[in-house]
């Protein structure tokens, strides 16, 4: 499982997306290690252990959200990216910071969810096949004998289960009784067997796709919850009840019948079998236990709730919002629609640039409670040449198989990626710095003419190189006017 890989492991996993930034990866690669640590200790000091909380402190687009993103894919954590900077300290307008663990926790229900309706999958898709079968082929009706007019035999009937009730004798009743439902329930054994072979072939019929033009009528669950829009100011989200469920349960649920494709009405019945045979009980359960052990929030602009050197009155959303943090952060309880939450073992991953301010301008409080603090290194020339065709998912390989589904083969030379990469400095240095996130900038611009007639160019090989790039961009990065626009 990917809980038990080593740190080392974990850095080398991290190595296939993100270029450098070797202290954070090591940050993050032990954090994720004692968690796994911690689930070995005793449980008498299991849950003494709190995780080591991190600050990375870099400048925009050096990787600091990717790291967190693929150490939470990693350990297969509910994992949820907020900014700091959209909350407000309670009772002002603007996000609760409990809000938070409301969303990580929706998040891992959704999560093992989809687990476990991947588990009943198999089996809800033999009991969709045999629905779909019924909706194609309706079972045979059973034929019961036709009565006569001229005997009333409920009167006989009943006037003899009386006699022998009287009489004690209810091992005849009960004979009788079978008997009668086998009488009314006979079906004509070749028209059974007619009526099983038809099914069996249609059920060959549909494995091989050979009914996919055919269409039949399904009734489709419509929710009949009427669409609620709710204005209020912060602290709404504490109001332990949940409108939507409470209309669901409030209004009856409407079906109307459907007509659809043979494999639309199977992917229907399946989706609906999976749903059915999930246990929500046992998904909010393992969610919630996954949240407190394993969940990581990731809290991005912590800088921008720092408060201002020089200001003496509260902020509500920079100071405020550290106080409400706080306990968050710390540990605490809060009540979500599933239940109570301990927020005390899940990983708070912080990030900022912290230009104008300093780590050490949070609160006392947060600053403990933030103890590792790693600092991300801007990114050169030699960085972007790494970005752009080291990792798994390199912004070049990316454009080489988008052209590629439009029958265009795209070749970007060596002497592309270093031209690229000078020109994605130049523009960083110039302007703003905005780290890695310029190369999409930069690579769109070369690429826009390709892009824009690759639908017209099936079966054309196009060659990117040095000169091709300086033609493209060249005019844009010398008028530095221009470039701030366009770069």
């Amino acid at each position: 499982m990917s809980s038990t890989l080593t740190p080392r492991e974990i850095v080398v996993q991290l190595d296939k997306y993100i270029v450098g930034q070797d202290d954070a990866k090591r940050a993050v690669a032990i954090a994720l290690r004692n968690r796994w640590r911690r689930q070995q200790v005793e449980p008498v000091l299991r849950d003494e252990i709190a995780p080591k909380n991190i600050i990375m402190i870099g400048p925009t687009g050096v990787g600091k959200t990717e790291i967190a993103r693929r150490l939470a894919k990693l350990a297969k954590a509910p994992f949820i990216k907020l900014e700091a900077s959209k909350f407000t300290e309670v009772g002002y307008v603007g996000r609760d910071v409990e809000s938070m663990i409301r969303d990580l926790t929706e998040l891992a229900v959704t999560m093992v969810k989809q687990e476990e309706t991947e588990n009943v999958r198999a089996k809800a898709k033999d009991i969709a096949e045999e629905c779909l079968l019924d909706l194609l082929l309706p079972p045979v009706k059973t034929s019961a004998p036709e009565p006569d007019p001229e005997v009333d035999d409920d009167d006989d009937v009943g006037g003899n289960i009386i006699e022998m009730a009287a009489n004690g004798n209810f091992s005849e009743i009960i004979e009788m009784t079978q008997t009668a439902v086998a009488e009314t329930s006979q079906v004509d054994p070749a028209a059974a067997d007619r009526q099983q072979k038809t099914r069996e072939k249609l059920r060959k019929l549909f494995r091989q796709g050979k009914l996919d033009k055919r269409s039949v009528d399904l009734e489709i669950t419509q929710s009949a919850t009427p669409v609620v829009e709710i204005f209020s100011a912060g602290g709404f989200e504490e109001m332990d009840i949940n409108i939507k469920d409470m209309f669901e349960n409030l209004m009856p649920k409407q079906t109307k019948k459907k007509r659809v494709t043979v494999p639309e009405a199977y992917d229907i019945l399946v989706e609906r079998e999976a749903q059915r045979m999930v246990d929500m009980d046992k998904v909010v359960g393992e969610a919630k236990a996954r949240v407190e052990q394993n969940g990581i929030i990731f809290l991005d602009e912590i800088d921008k709730v720092v408060a201002r050197e020089g200001t003496s009155t509260p902020d509500v959303s920079r100071e405020g919002v550290q106080r409400d943090l706080l306990p968050i952060v710390e540990g605490s309880s809060v009540n979500t629609k599933y239940g109570i939450v301990k927020t005390d073992h899940i990983l708070f991953i912080a990030a900022g640039a912290f230009h104008g301010t300093k780590p050490s301008d949070l609160i006392p409080e947060m600053q403990g409670r933030f103890p590792i603090r790693v600092e991300l290194d801007s990114l050169d020339k030699d960085d972007f040449i790494r970005i752009l065709t080291e990792p798994e998912n390199a912004l070049t390989r990316q454009y080489v198989e988008l052209m590629k589904t439009e029958g265009v083969t795209l070749k970007i030379g060596e002497d592309a990626i270093e031209q690229l990469a000078e020109i994605a400095c130049l523009a960083n240095d110039k302007h703003e710095n905005i780290g890695a996130r310029r190369l999409h900038t930069v690579l769109e611009c070369l690429l826009d003419e390709v892009s824009f007639n690759a639908s017209e160019m099936n079966g054309v090989t196009v060659n990117i190189d040095a000169d091709e790039v300086k033609r493209k961009l060249d005019d844009v990065v010398e008028d530095e006017d221009l470039g701030r626009y366009i770069l």
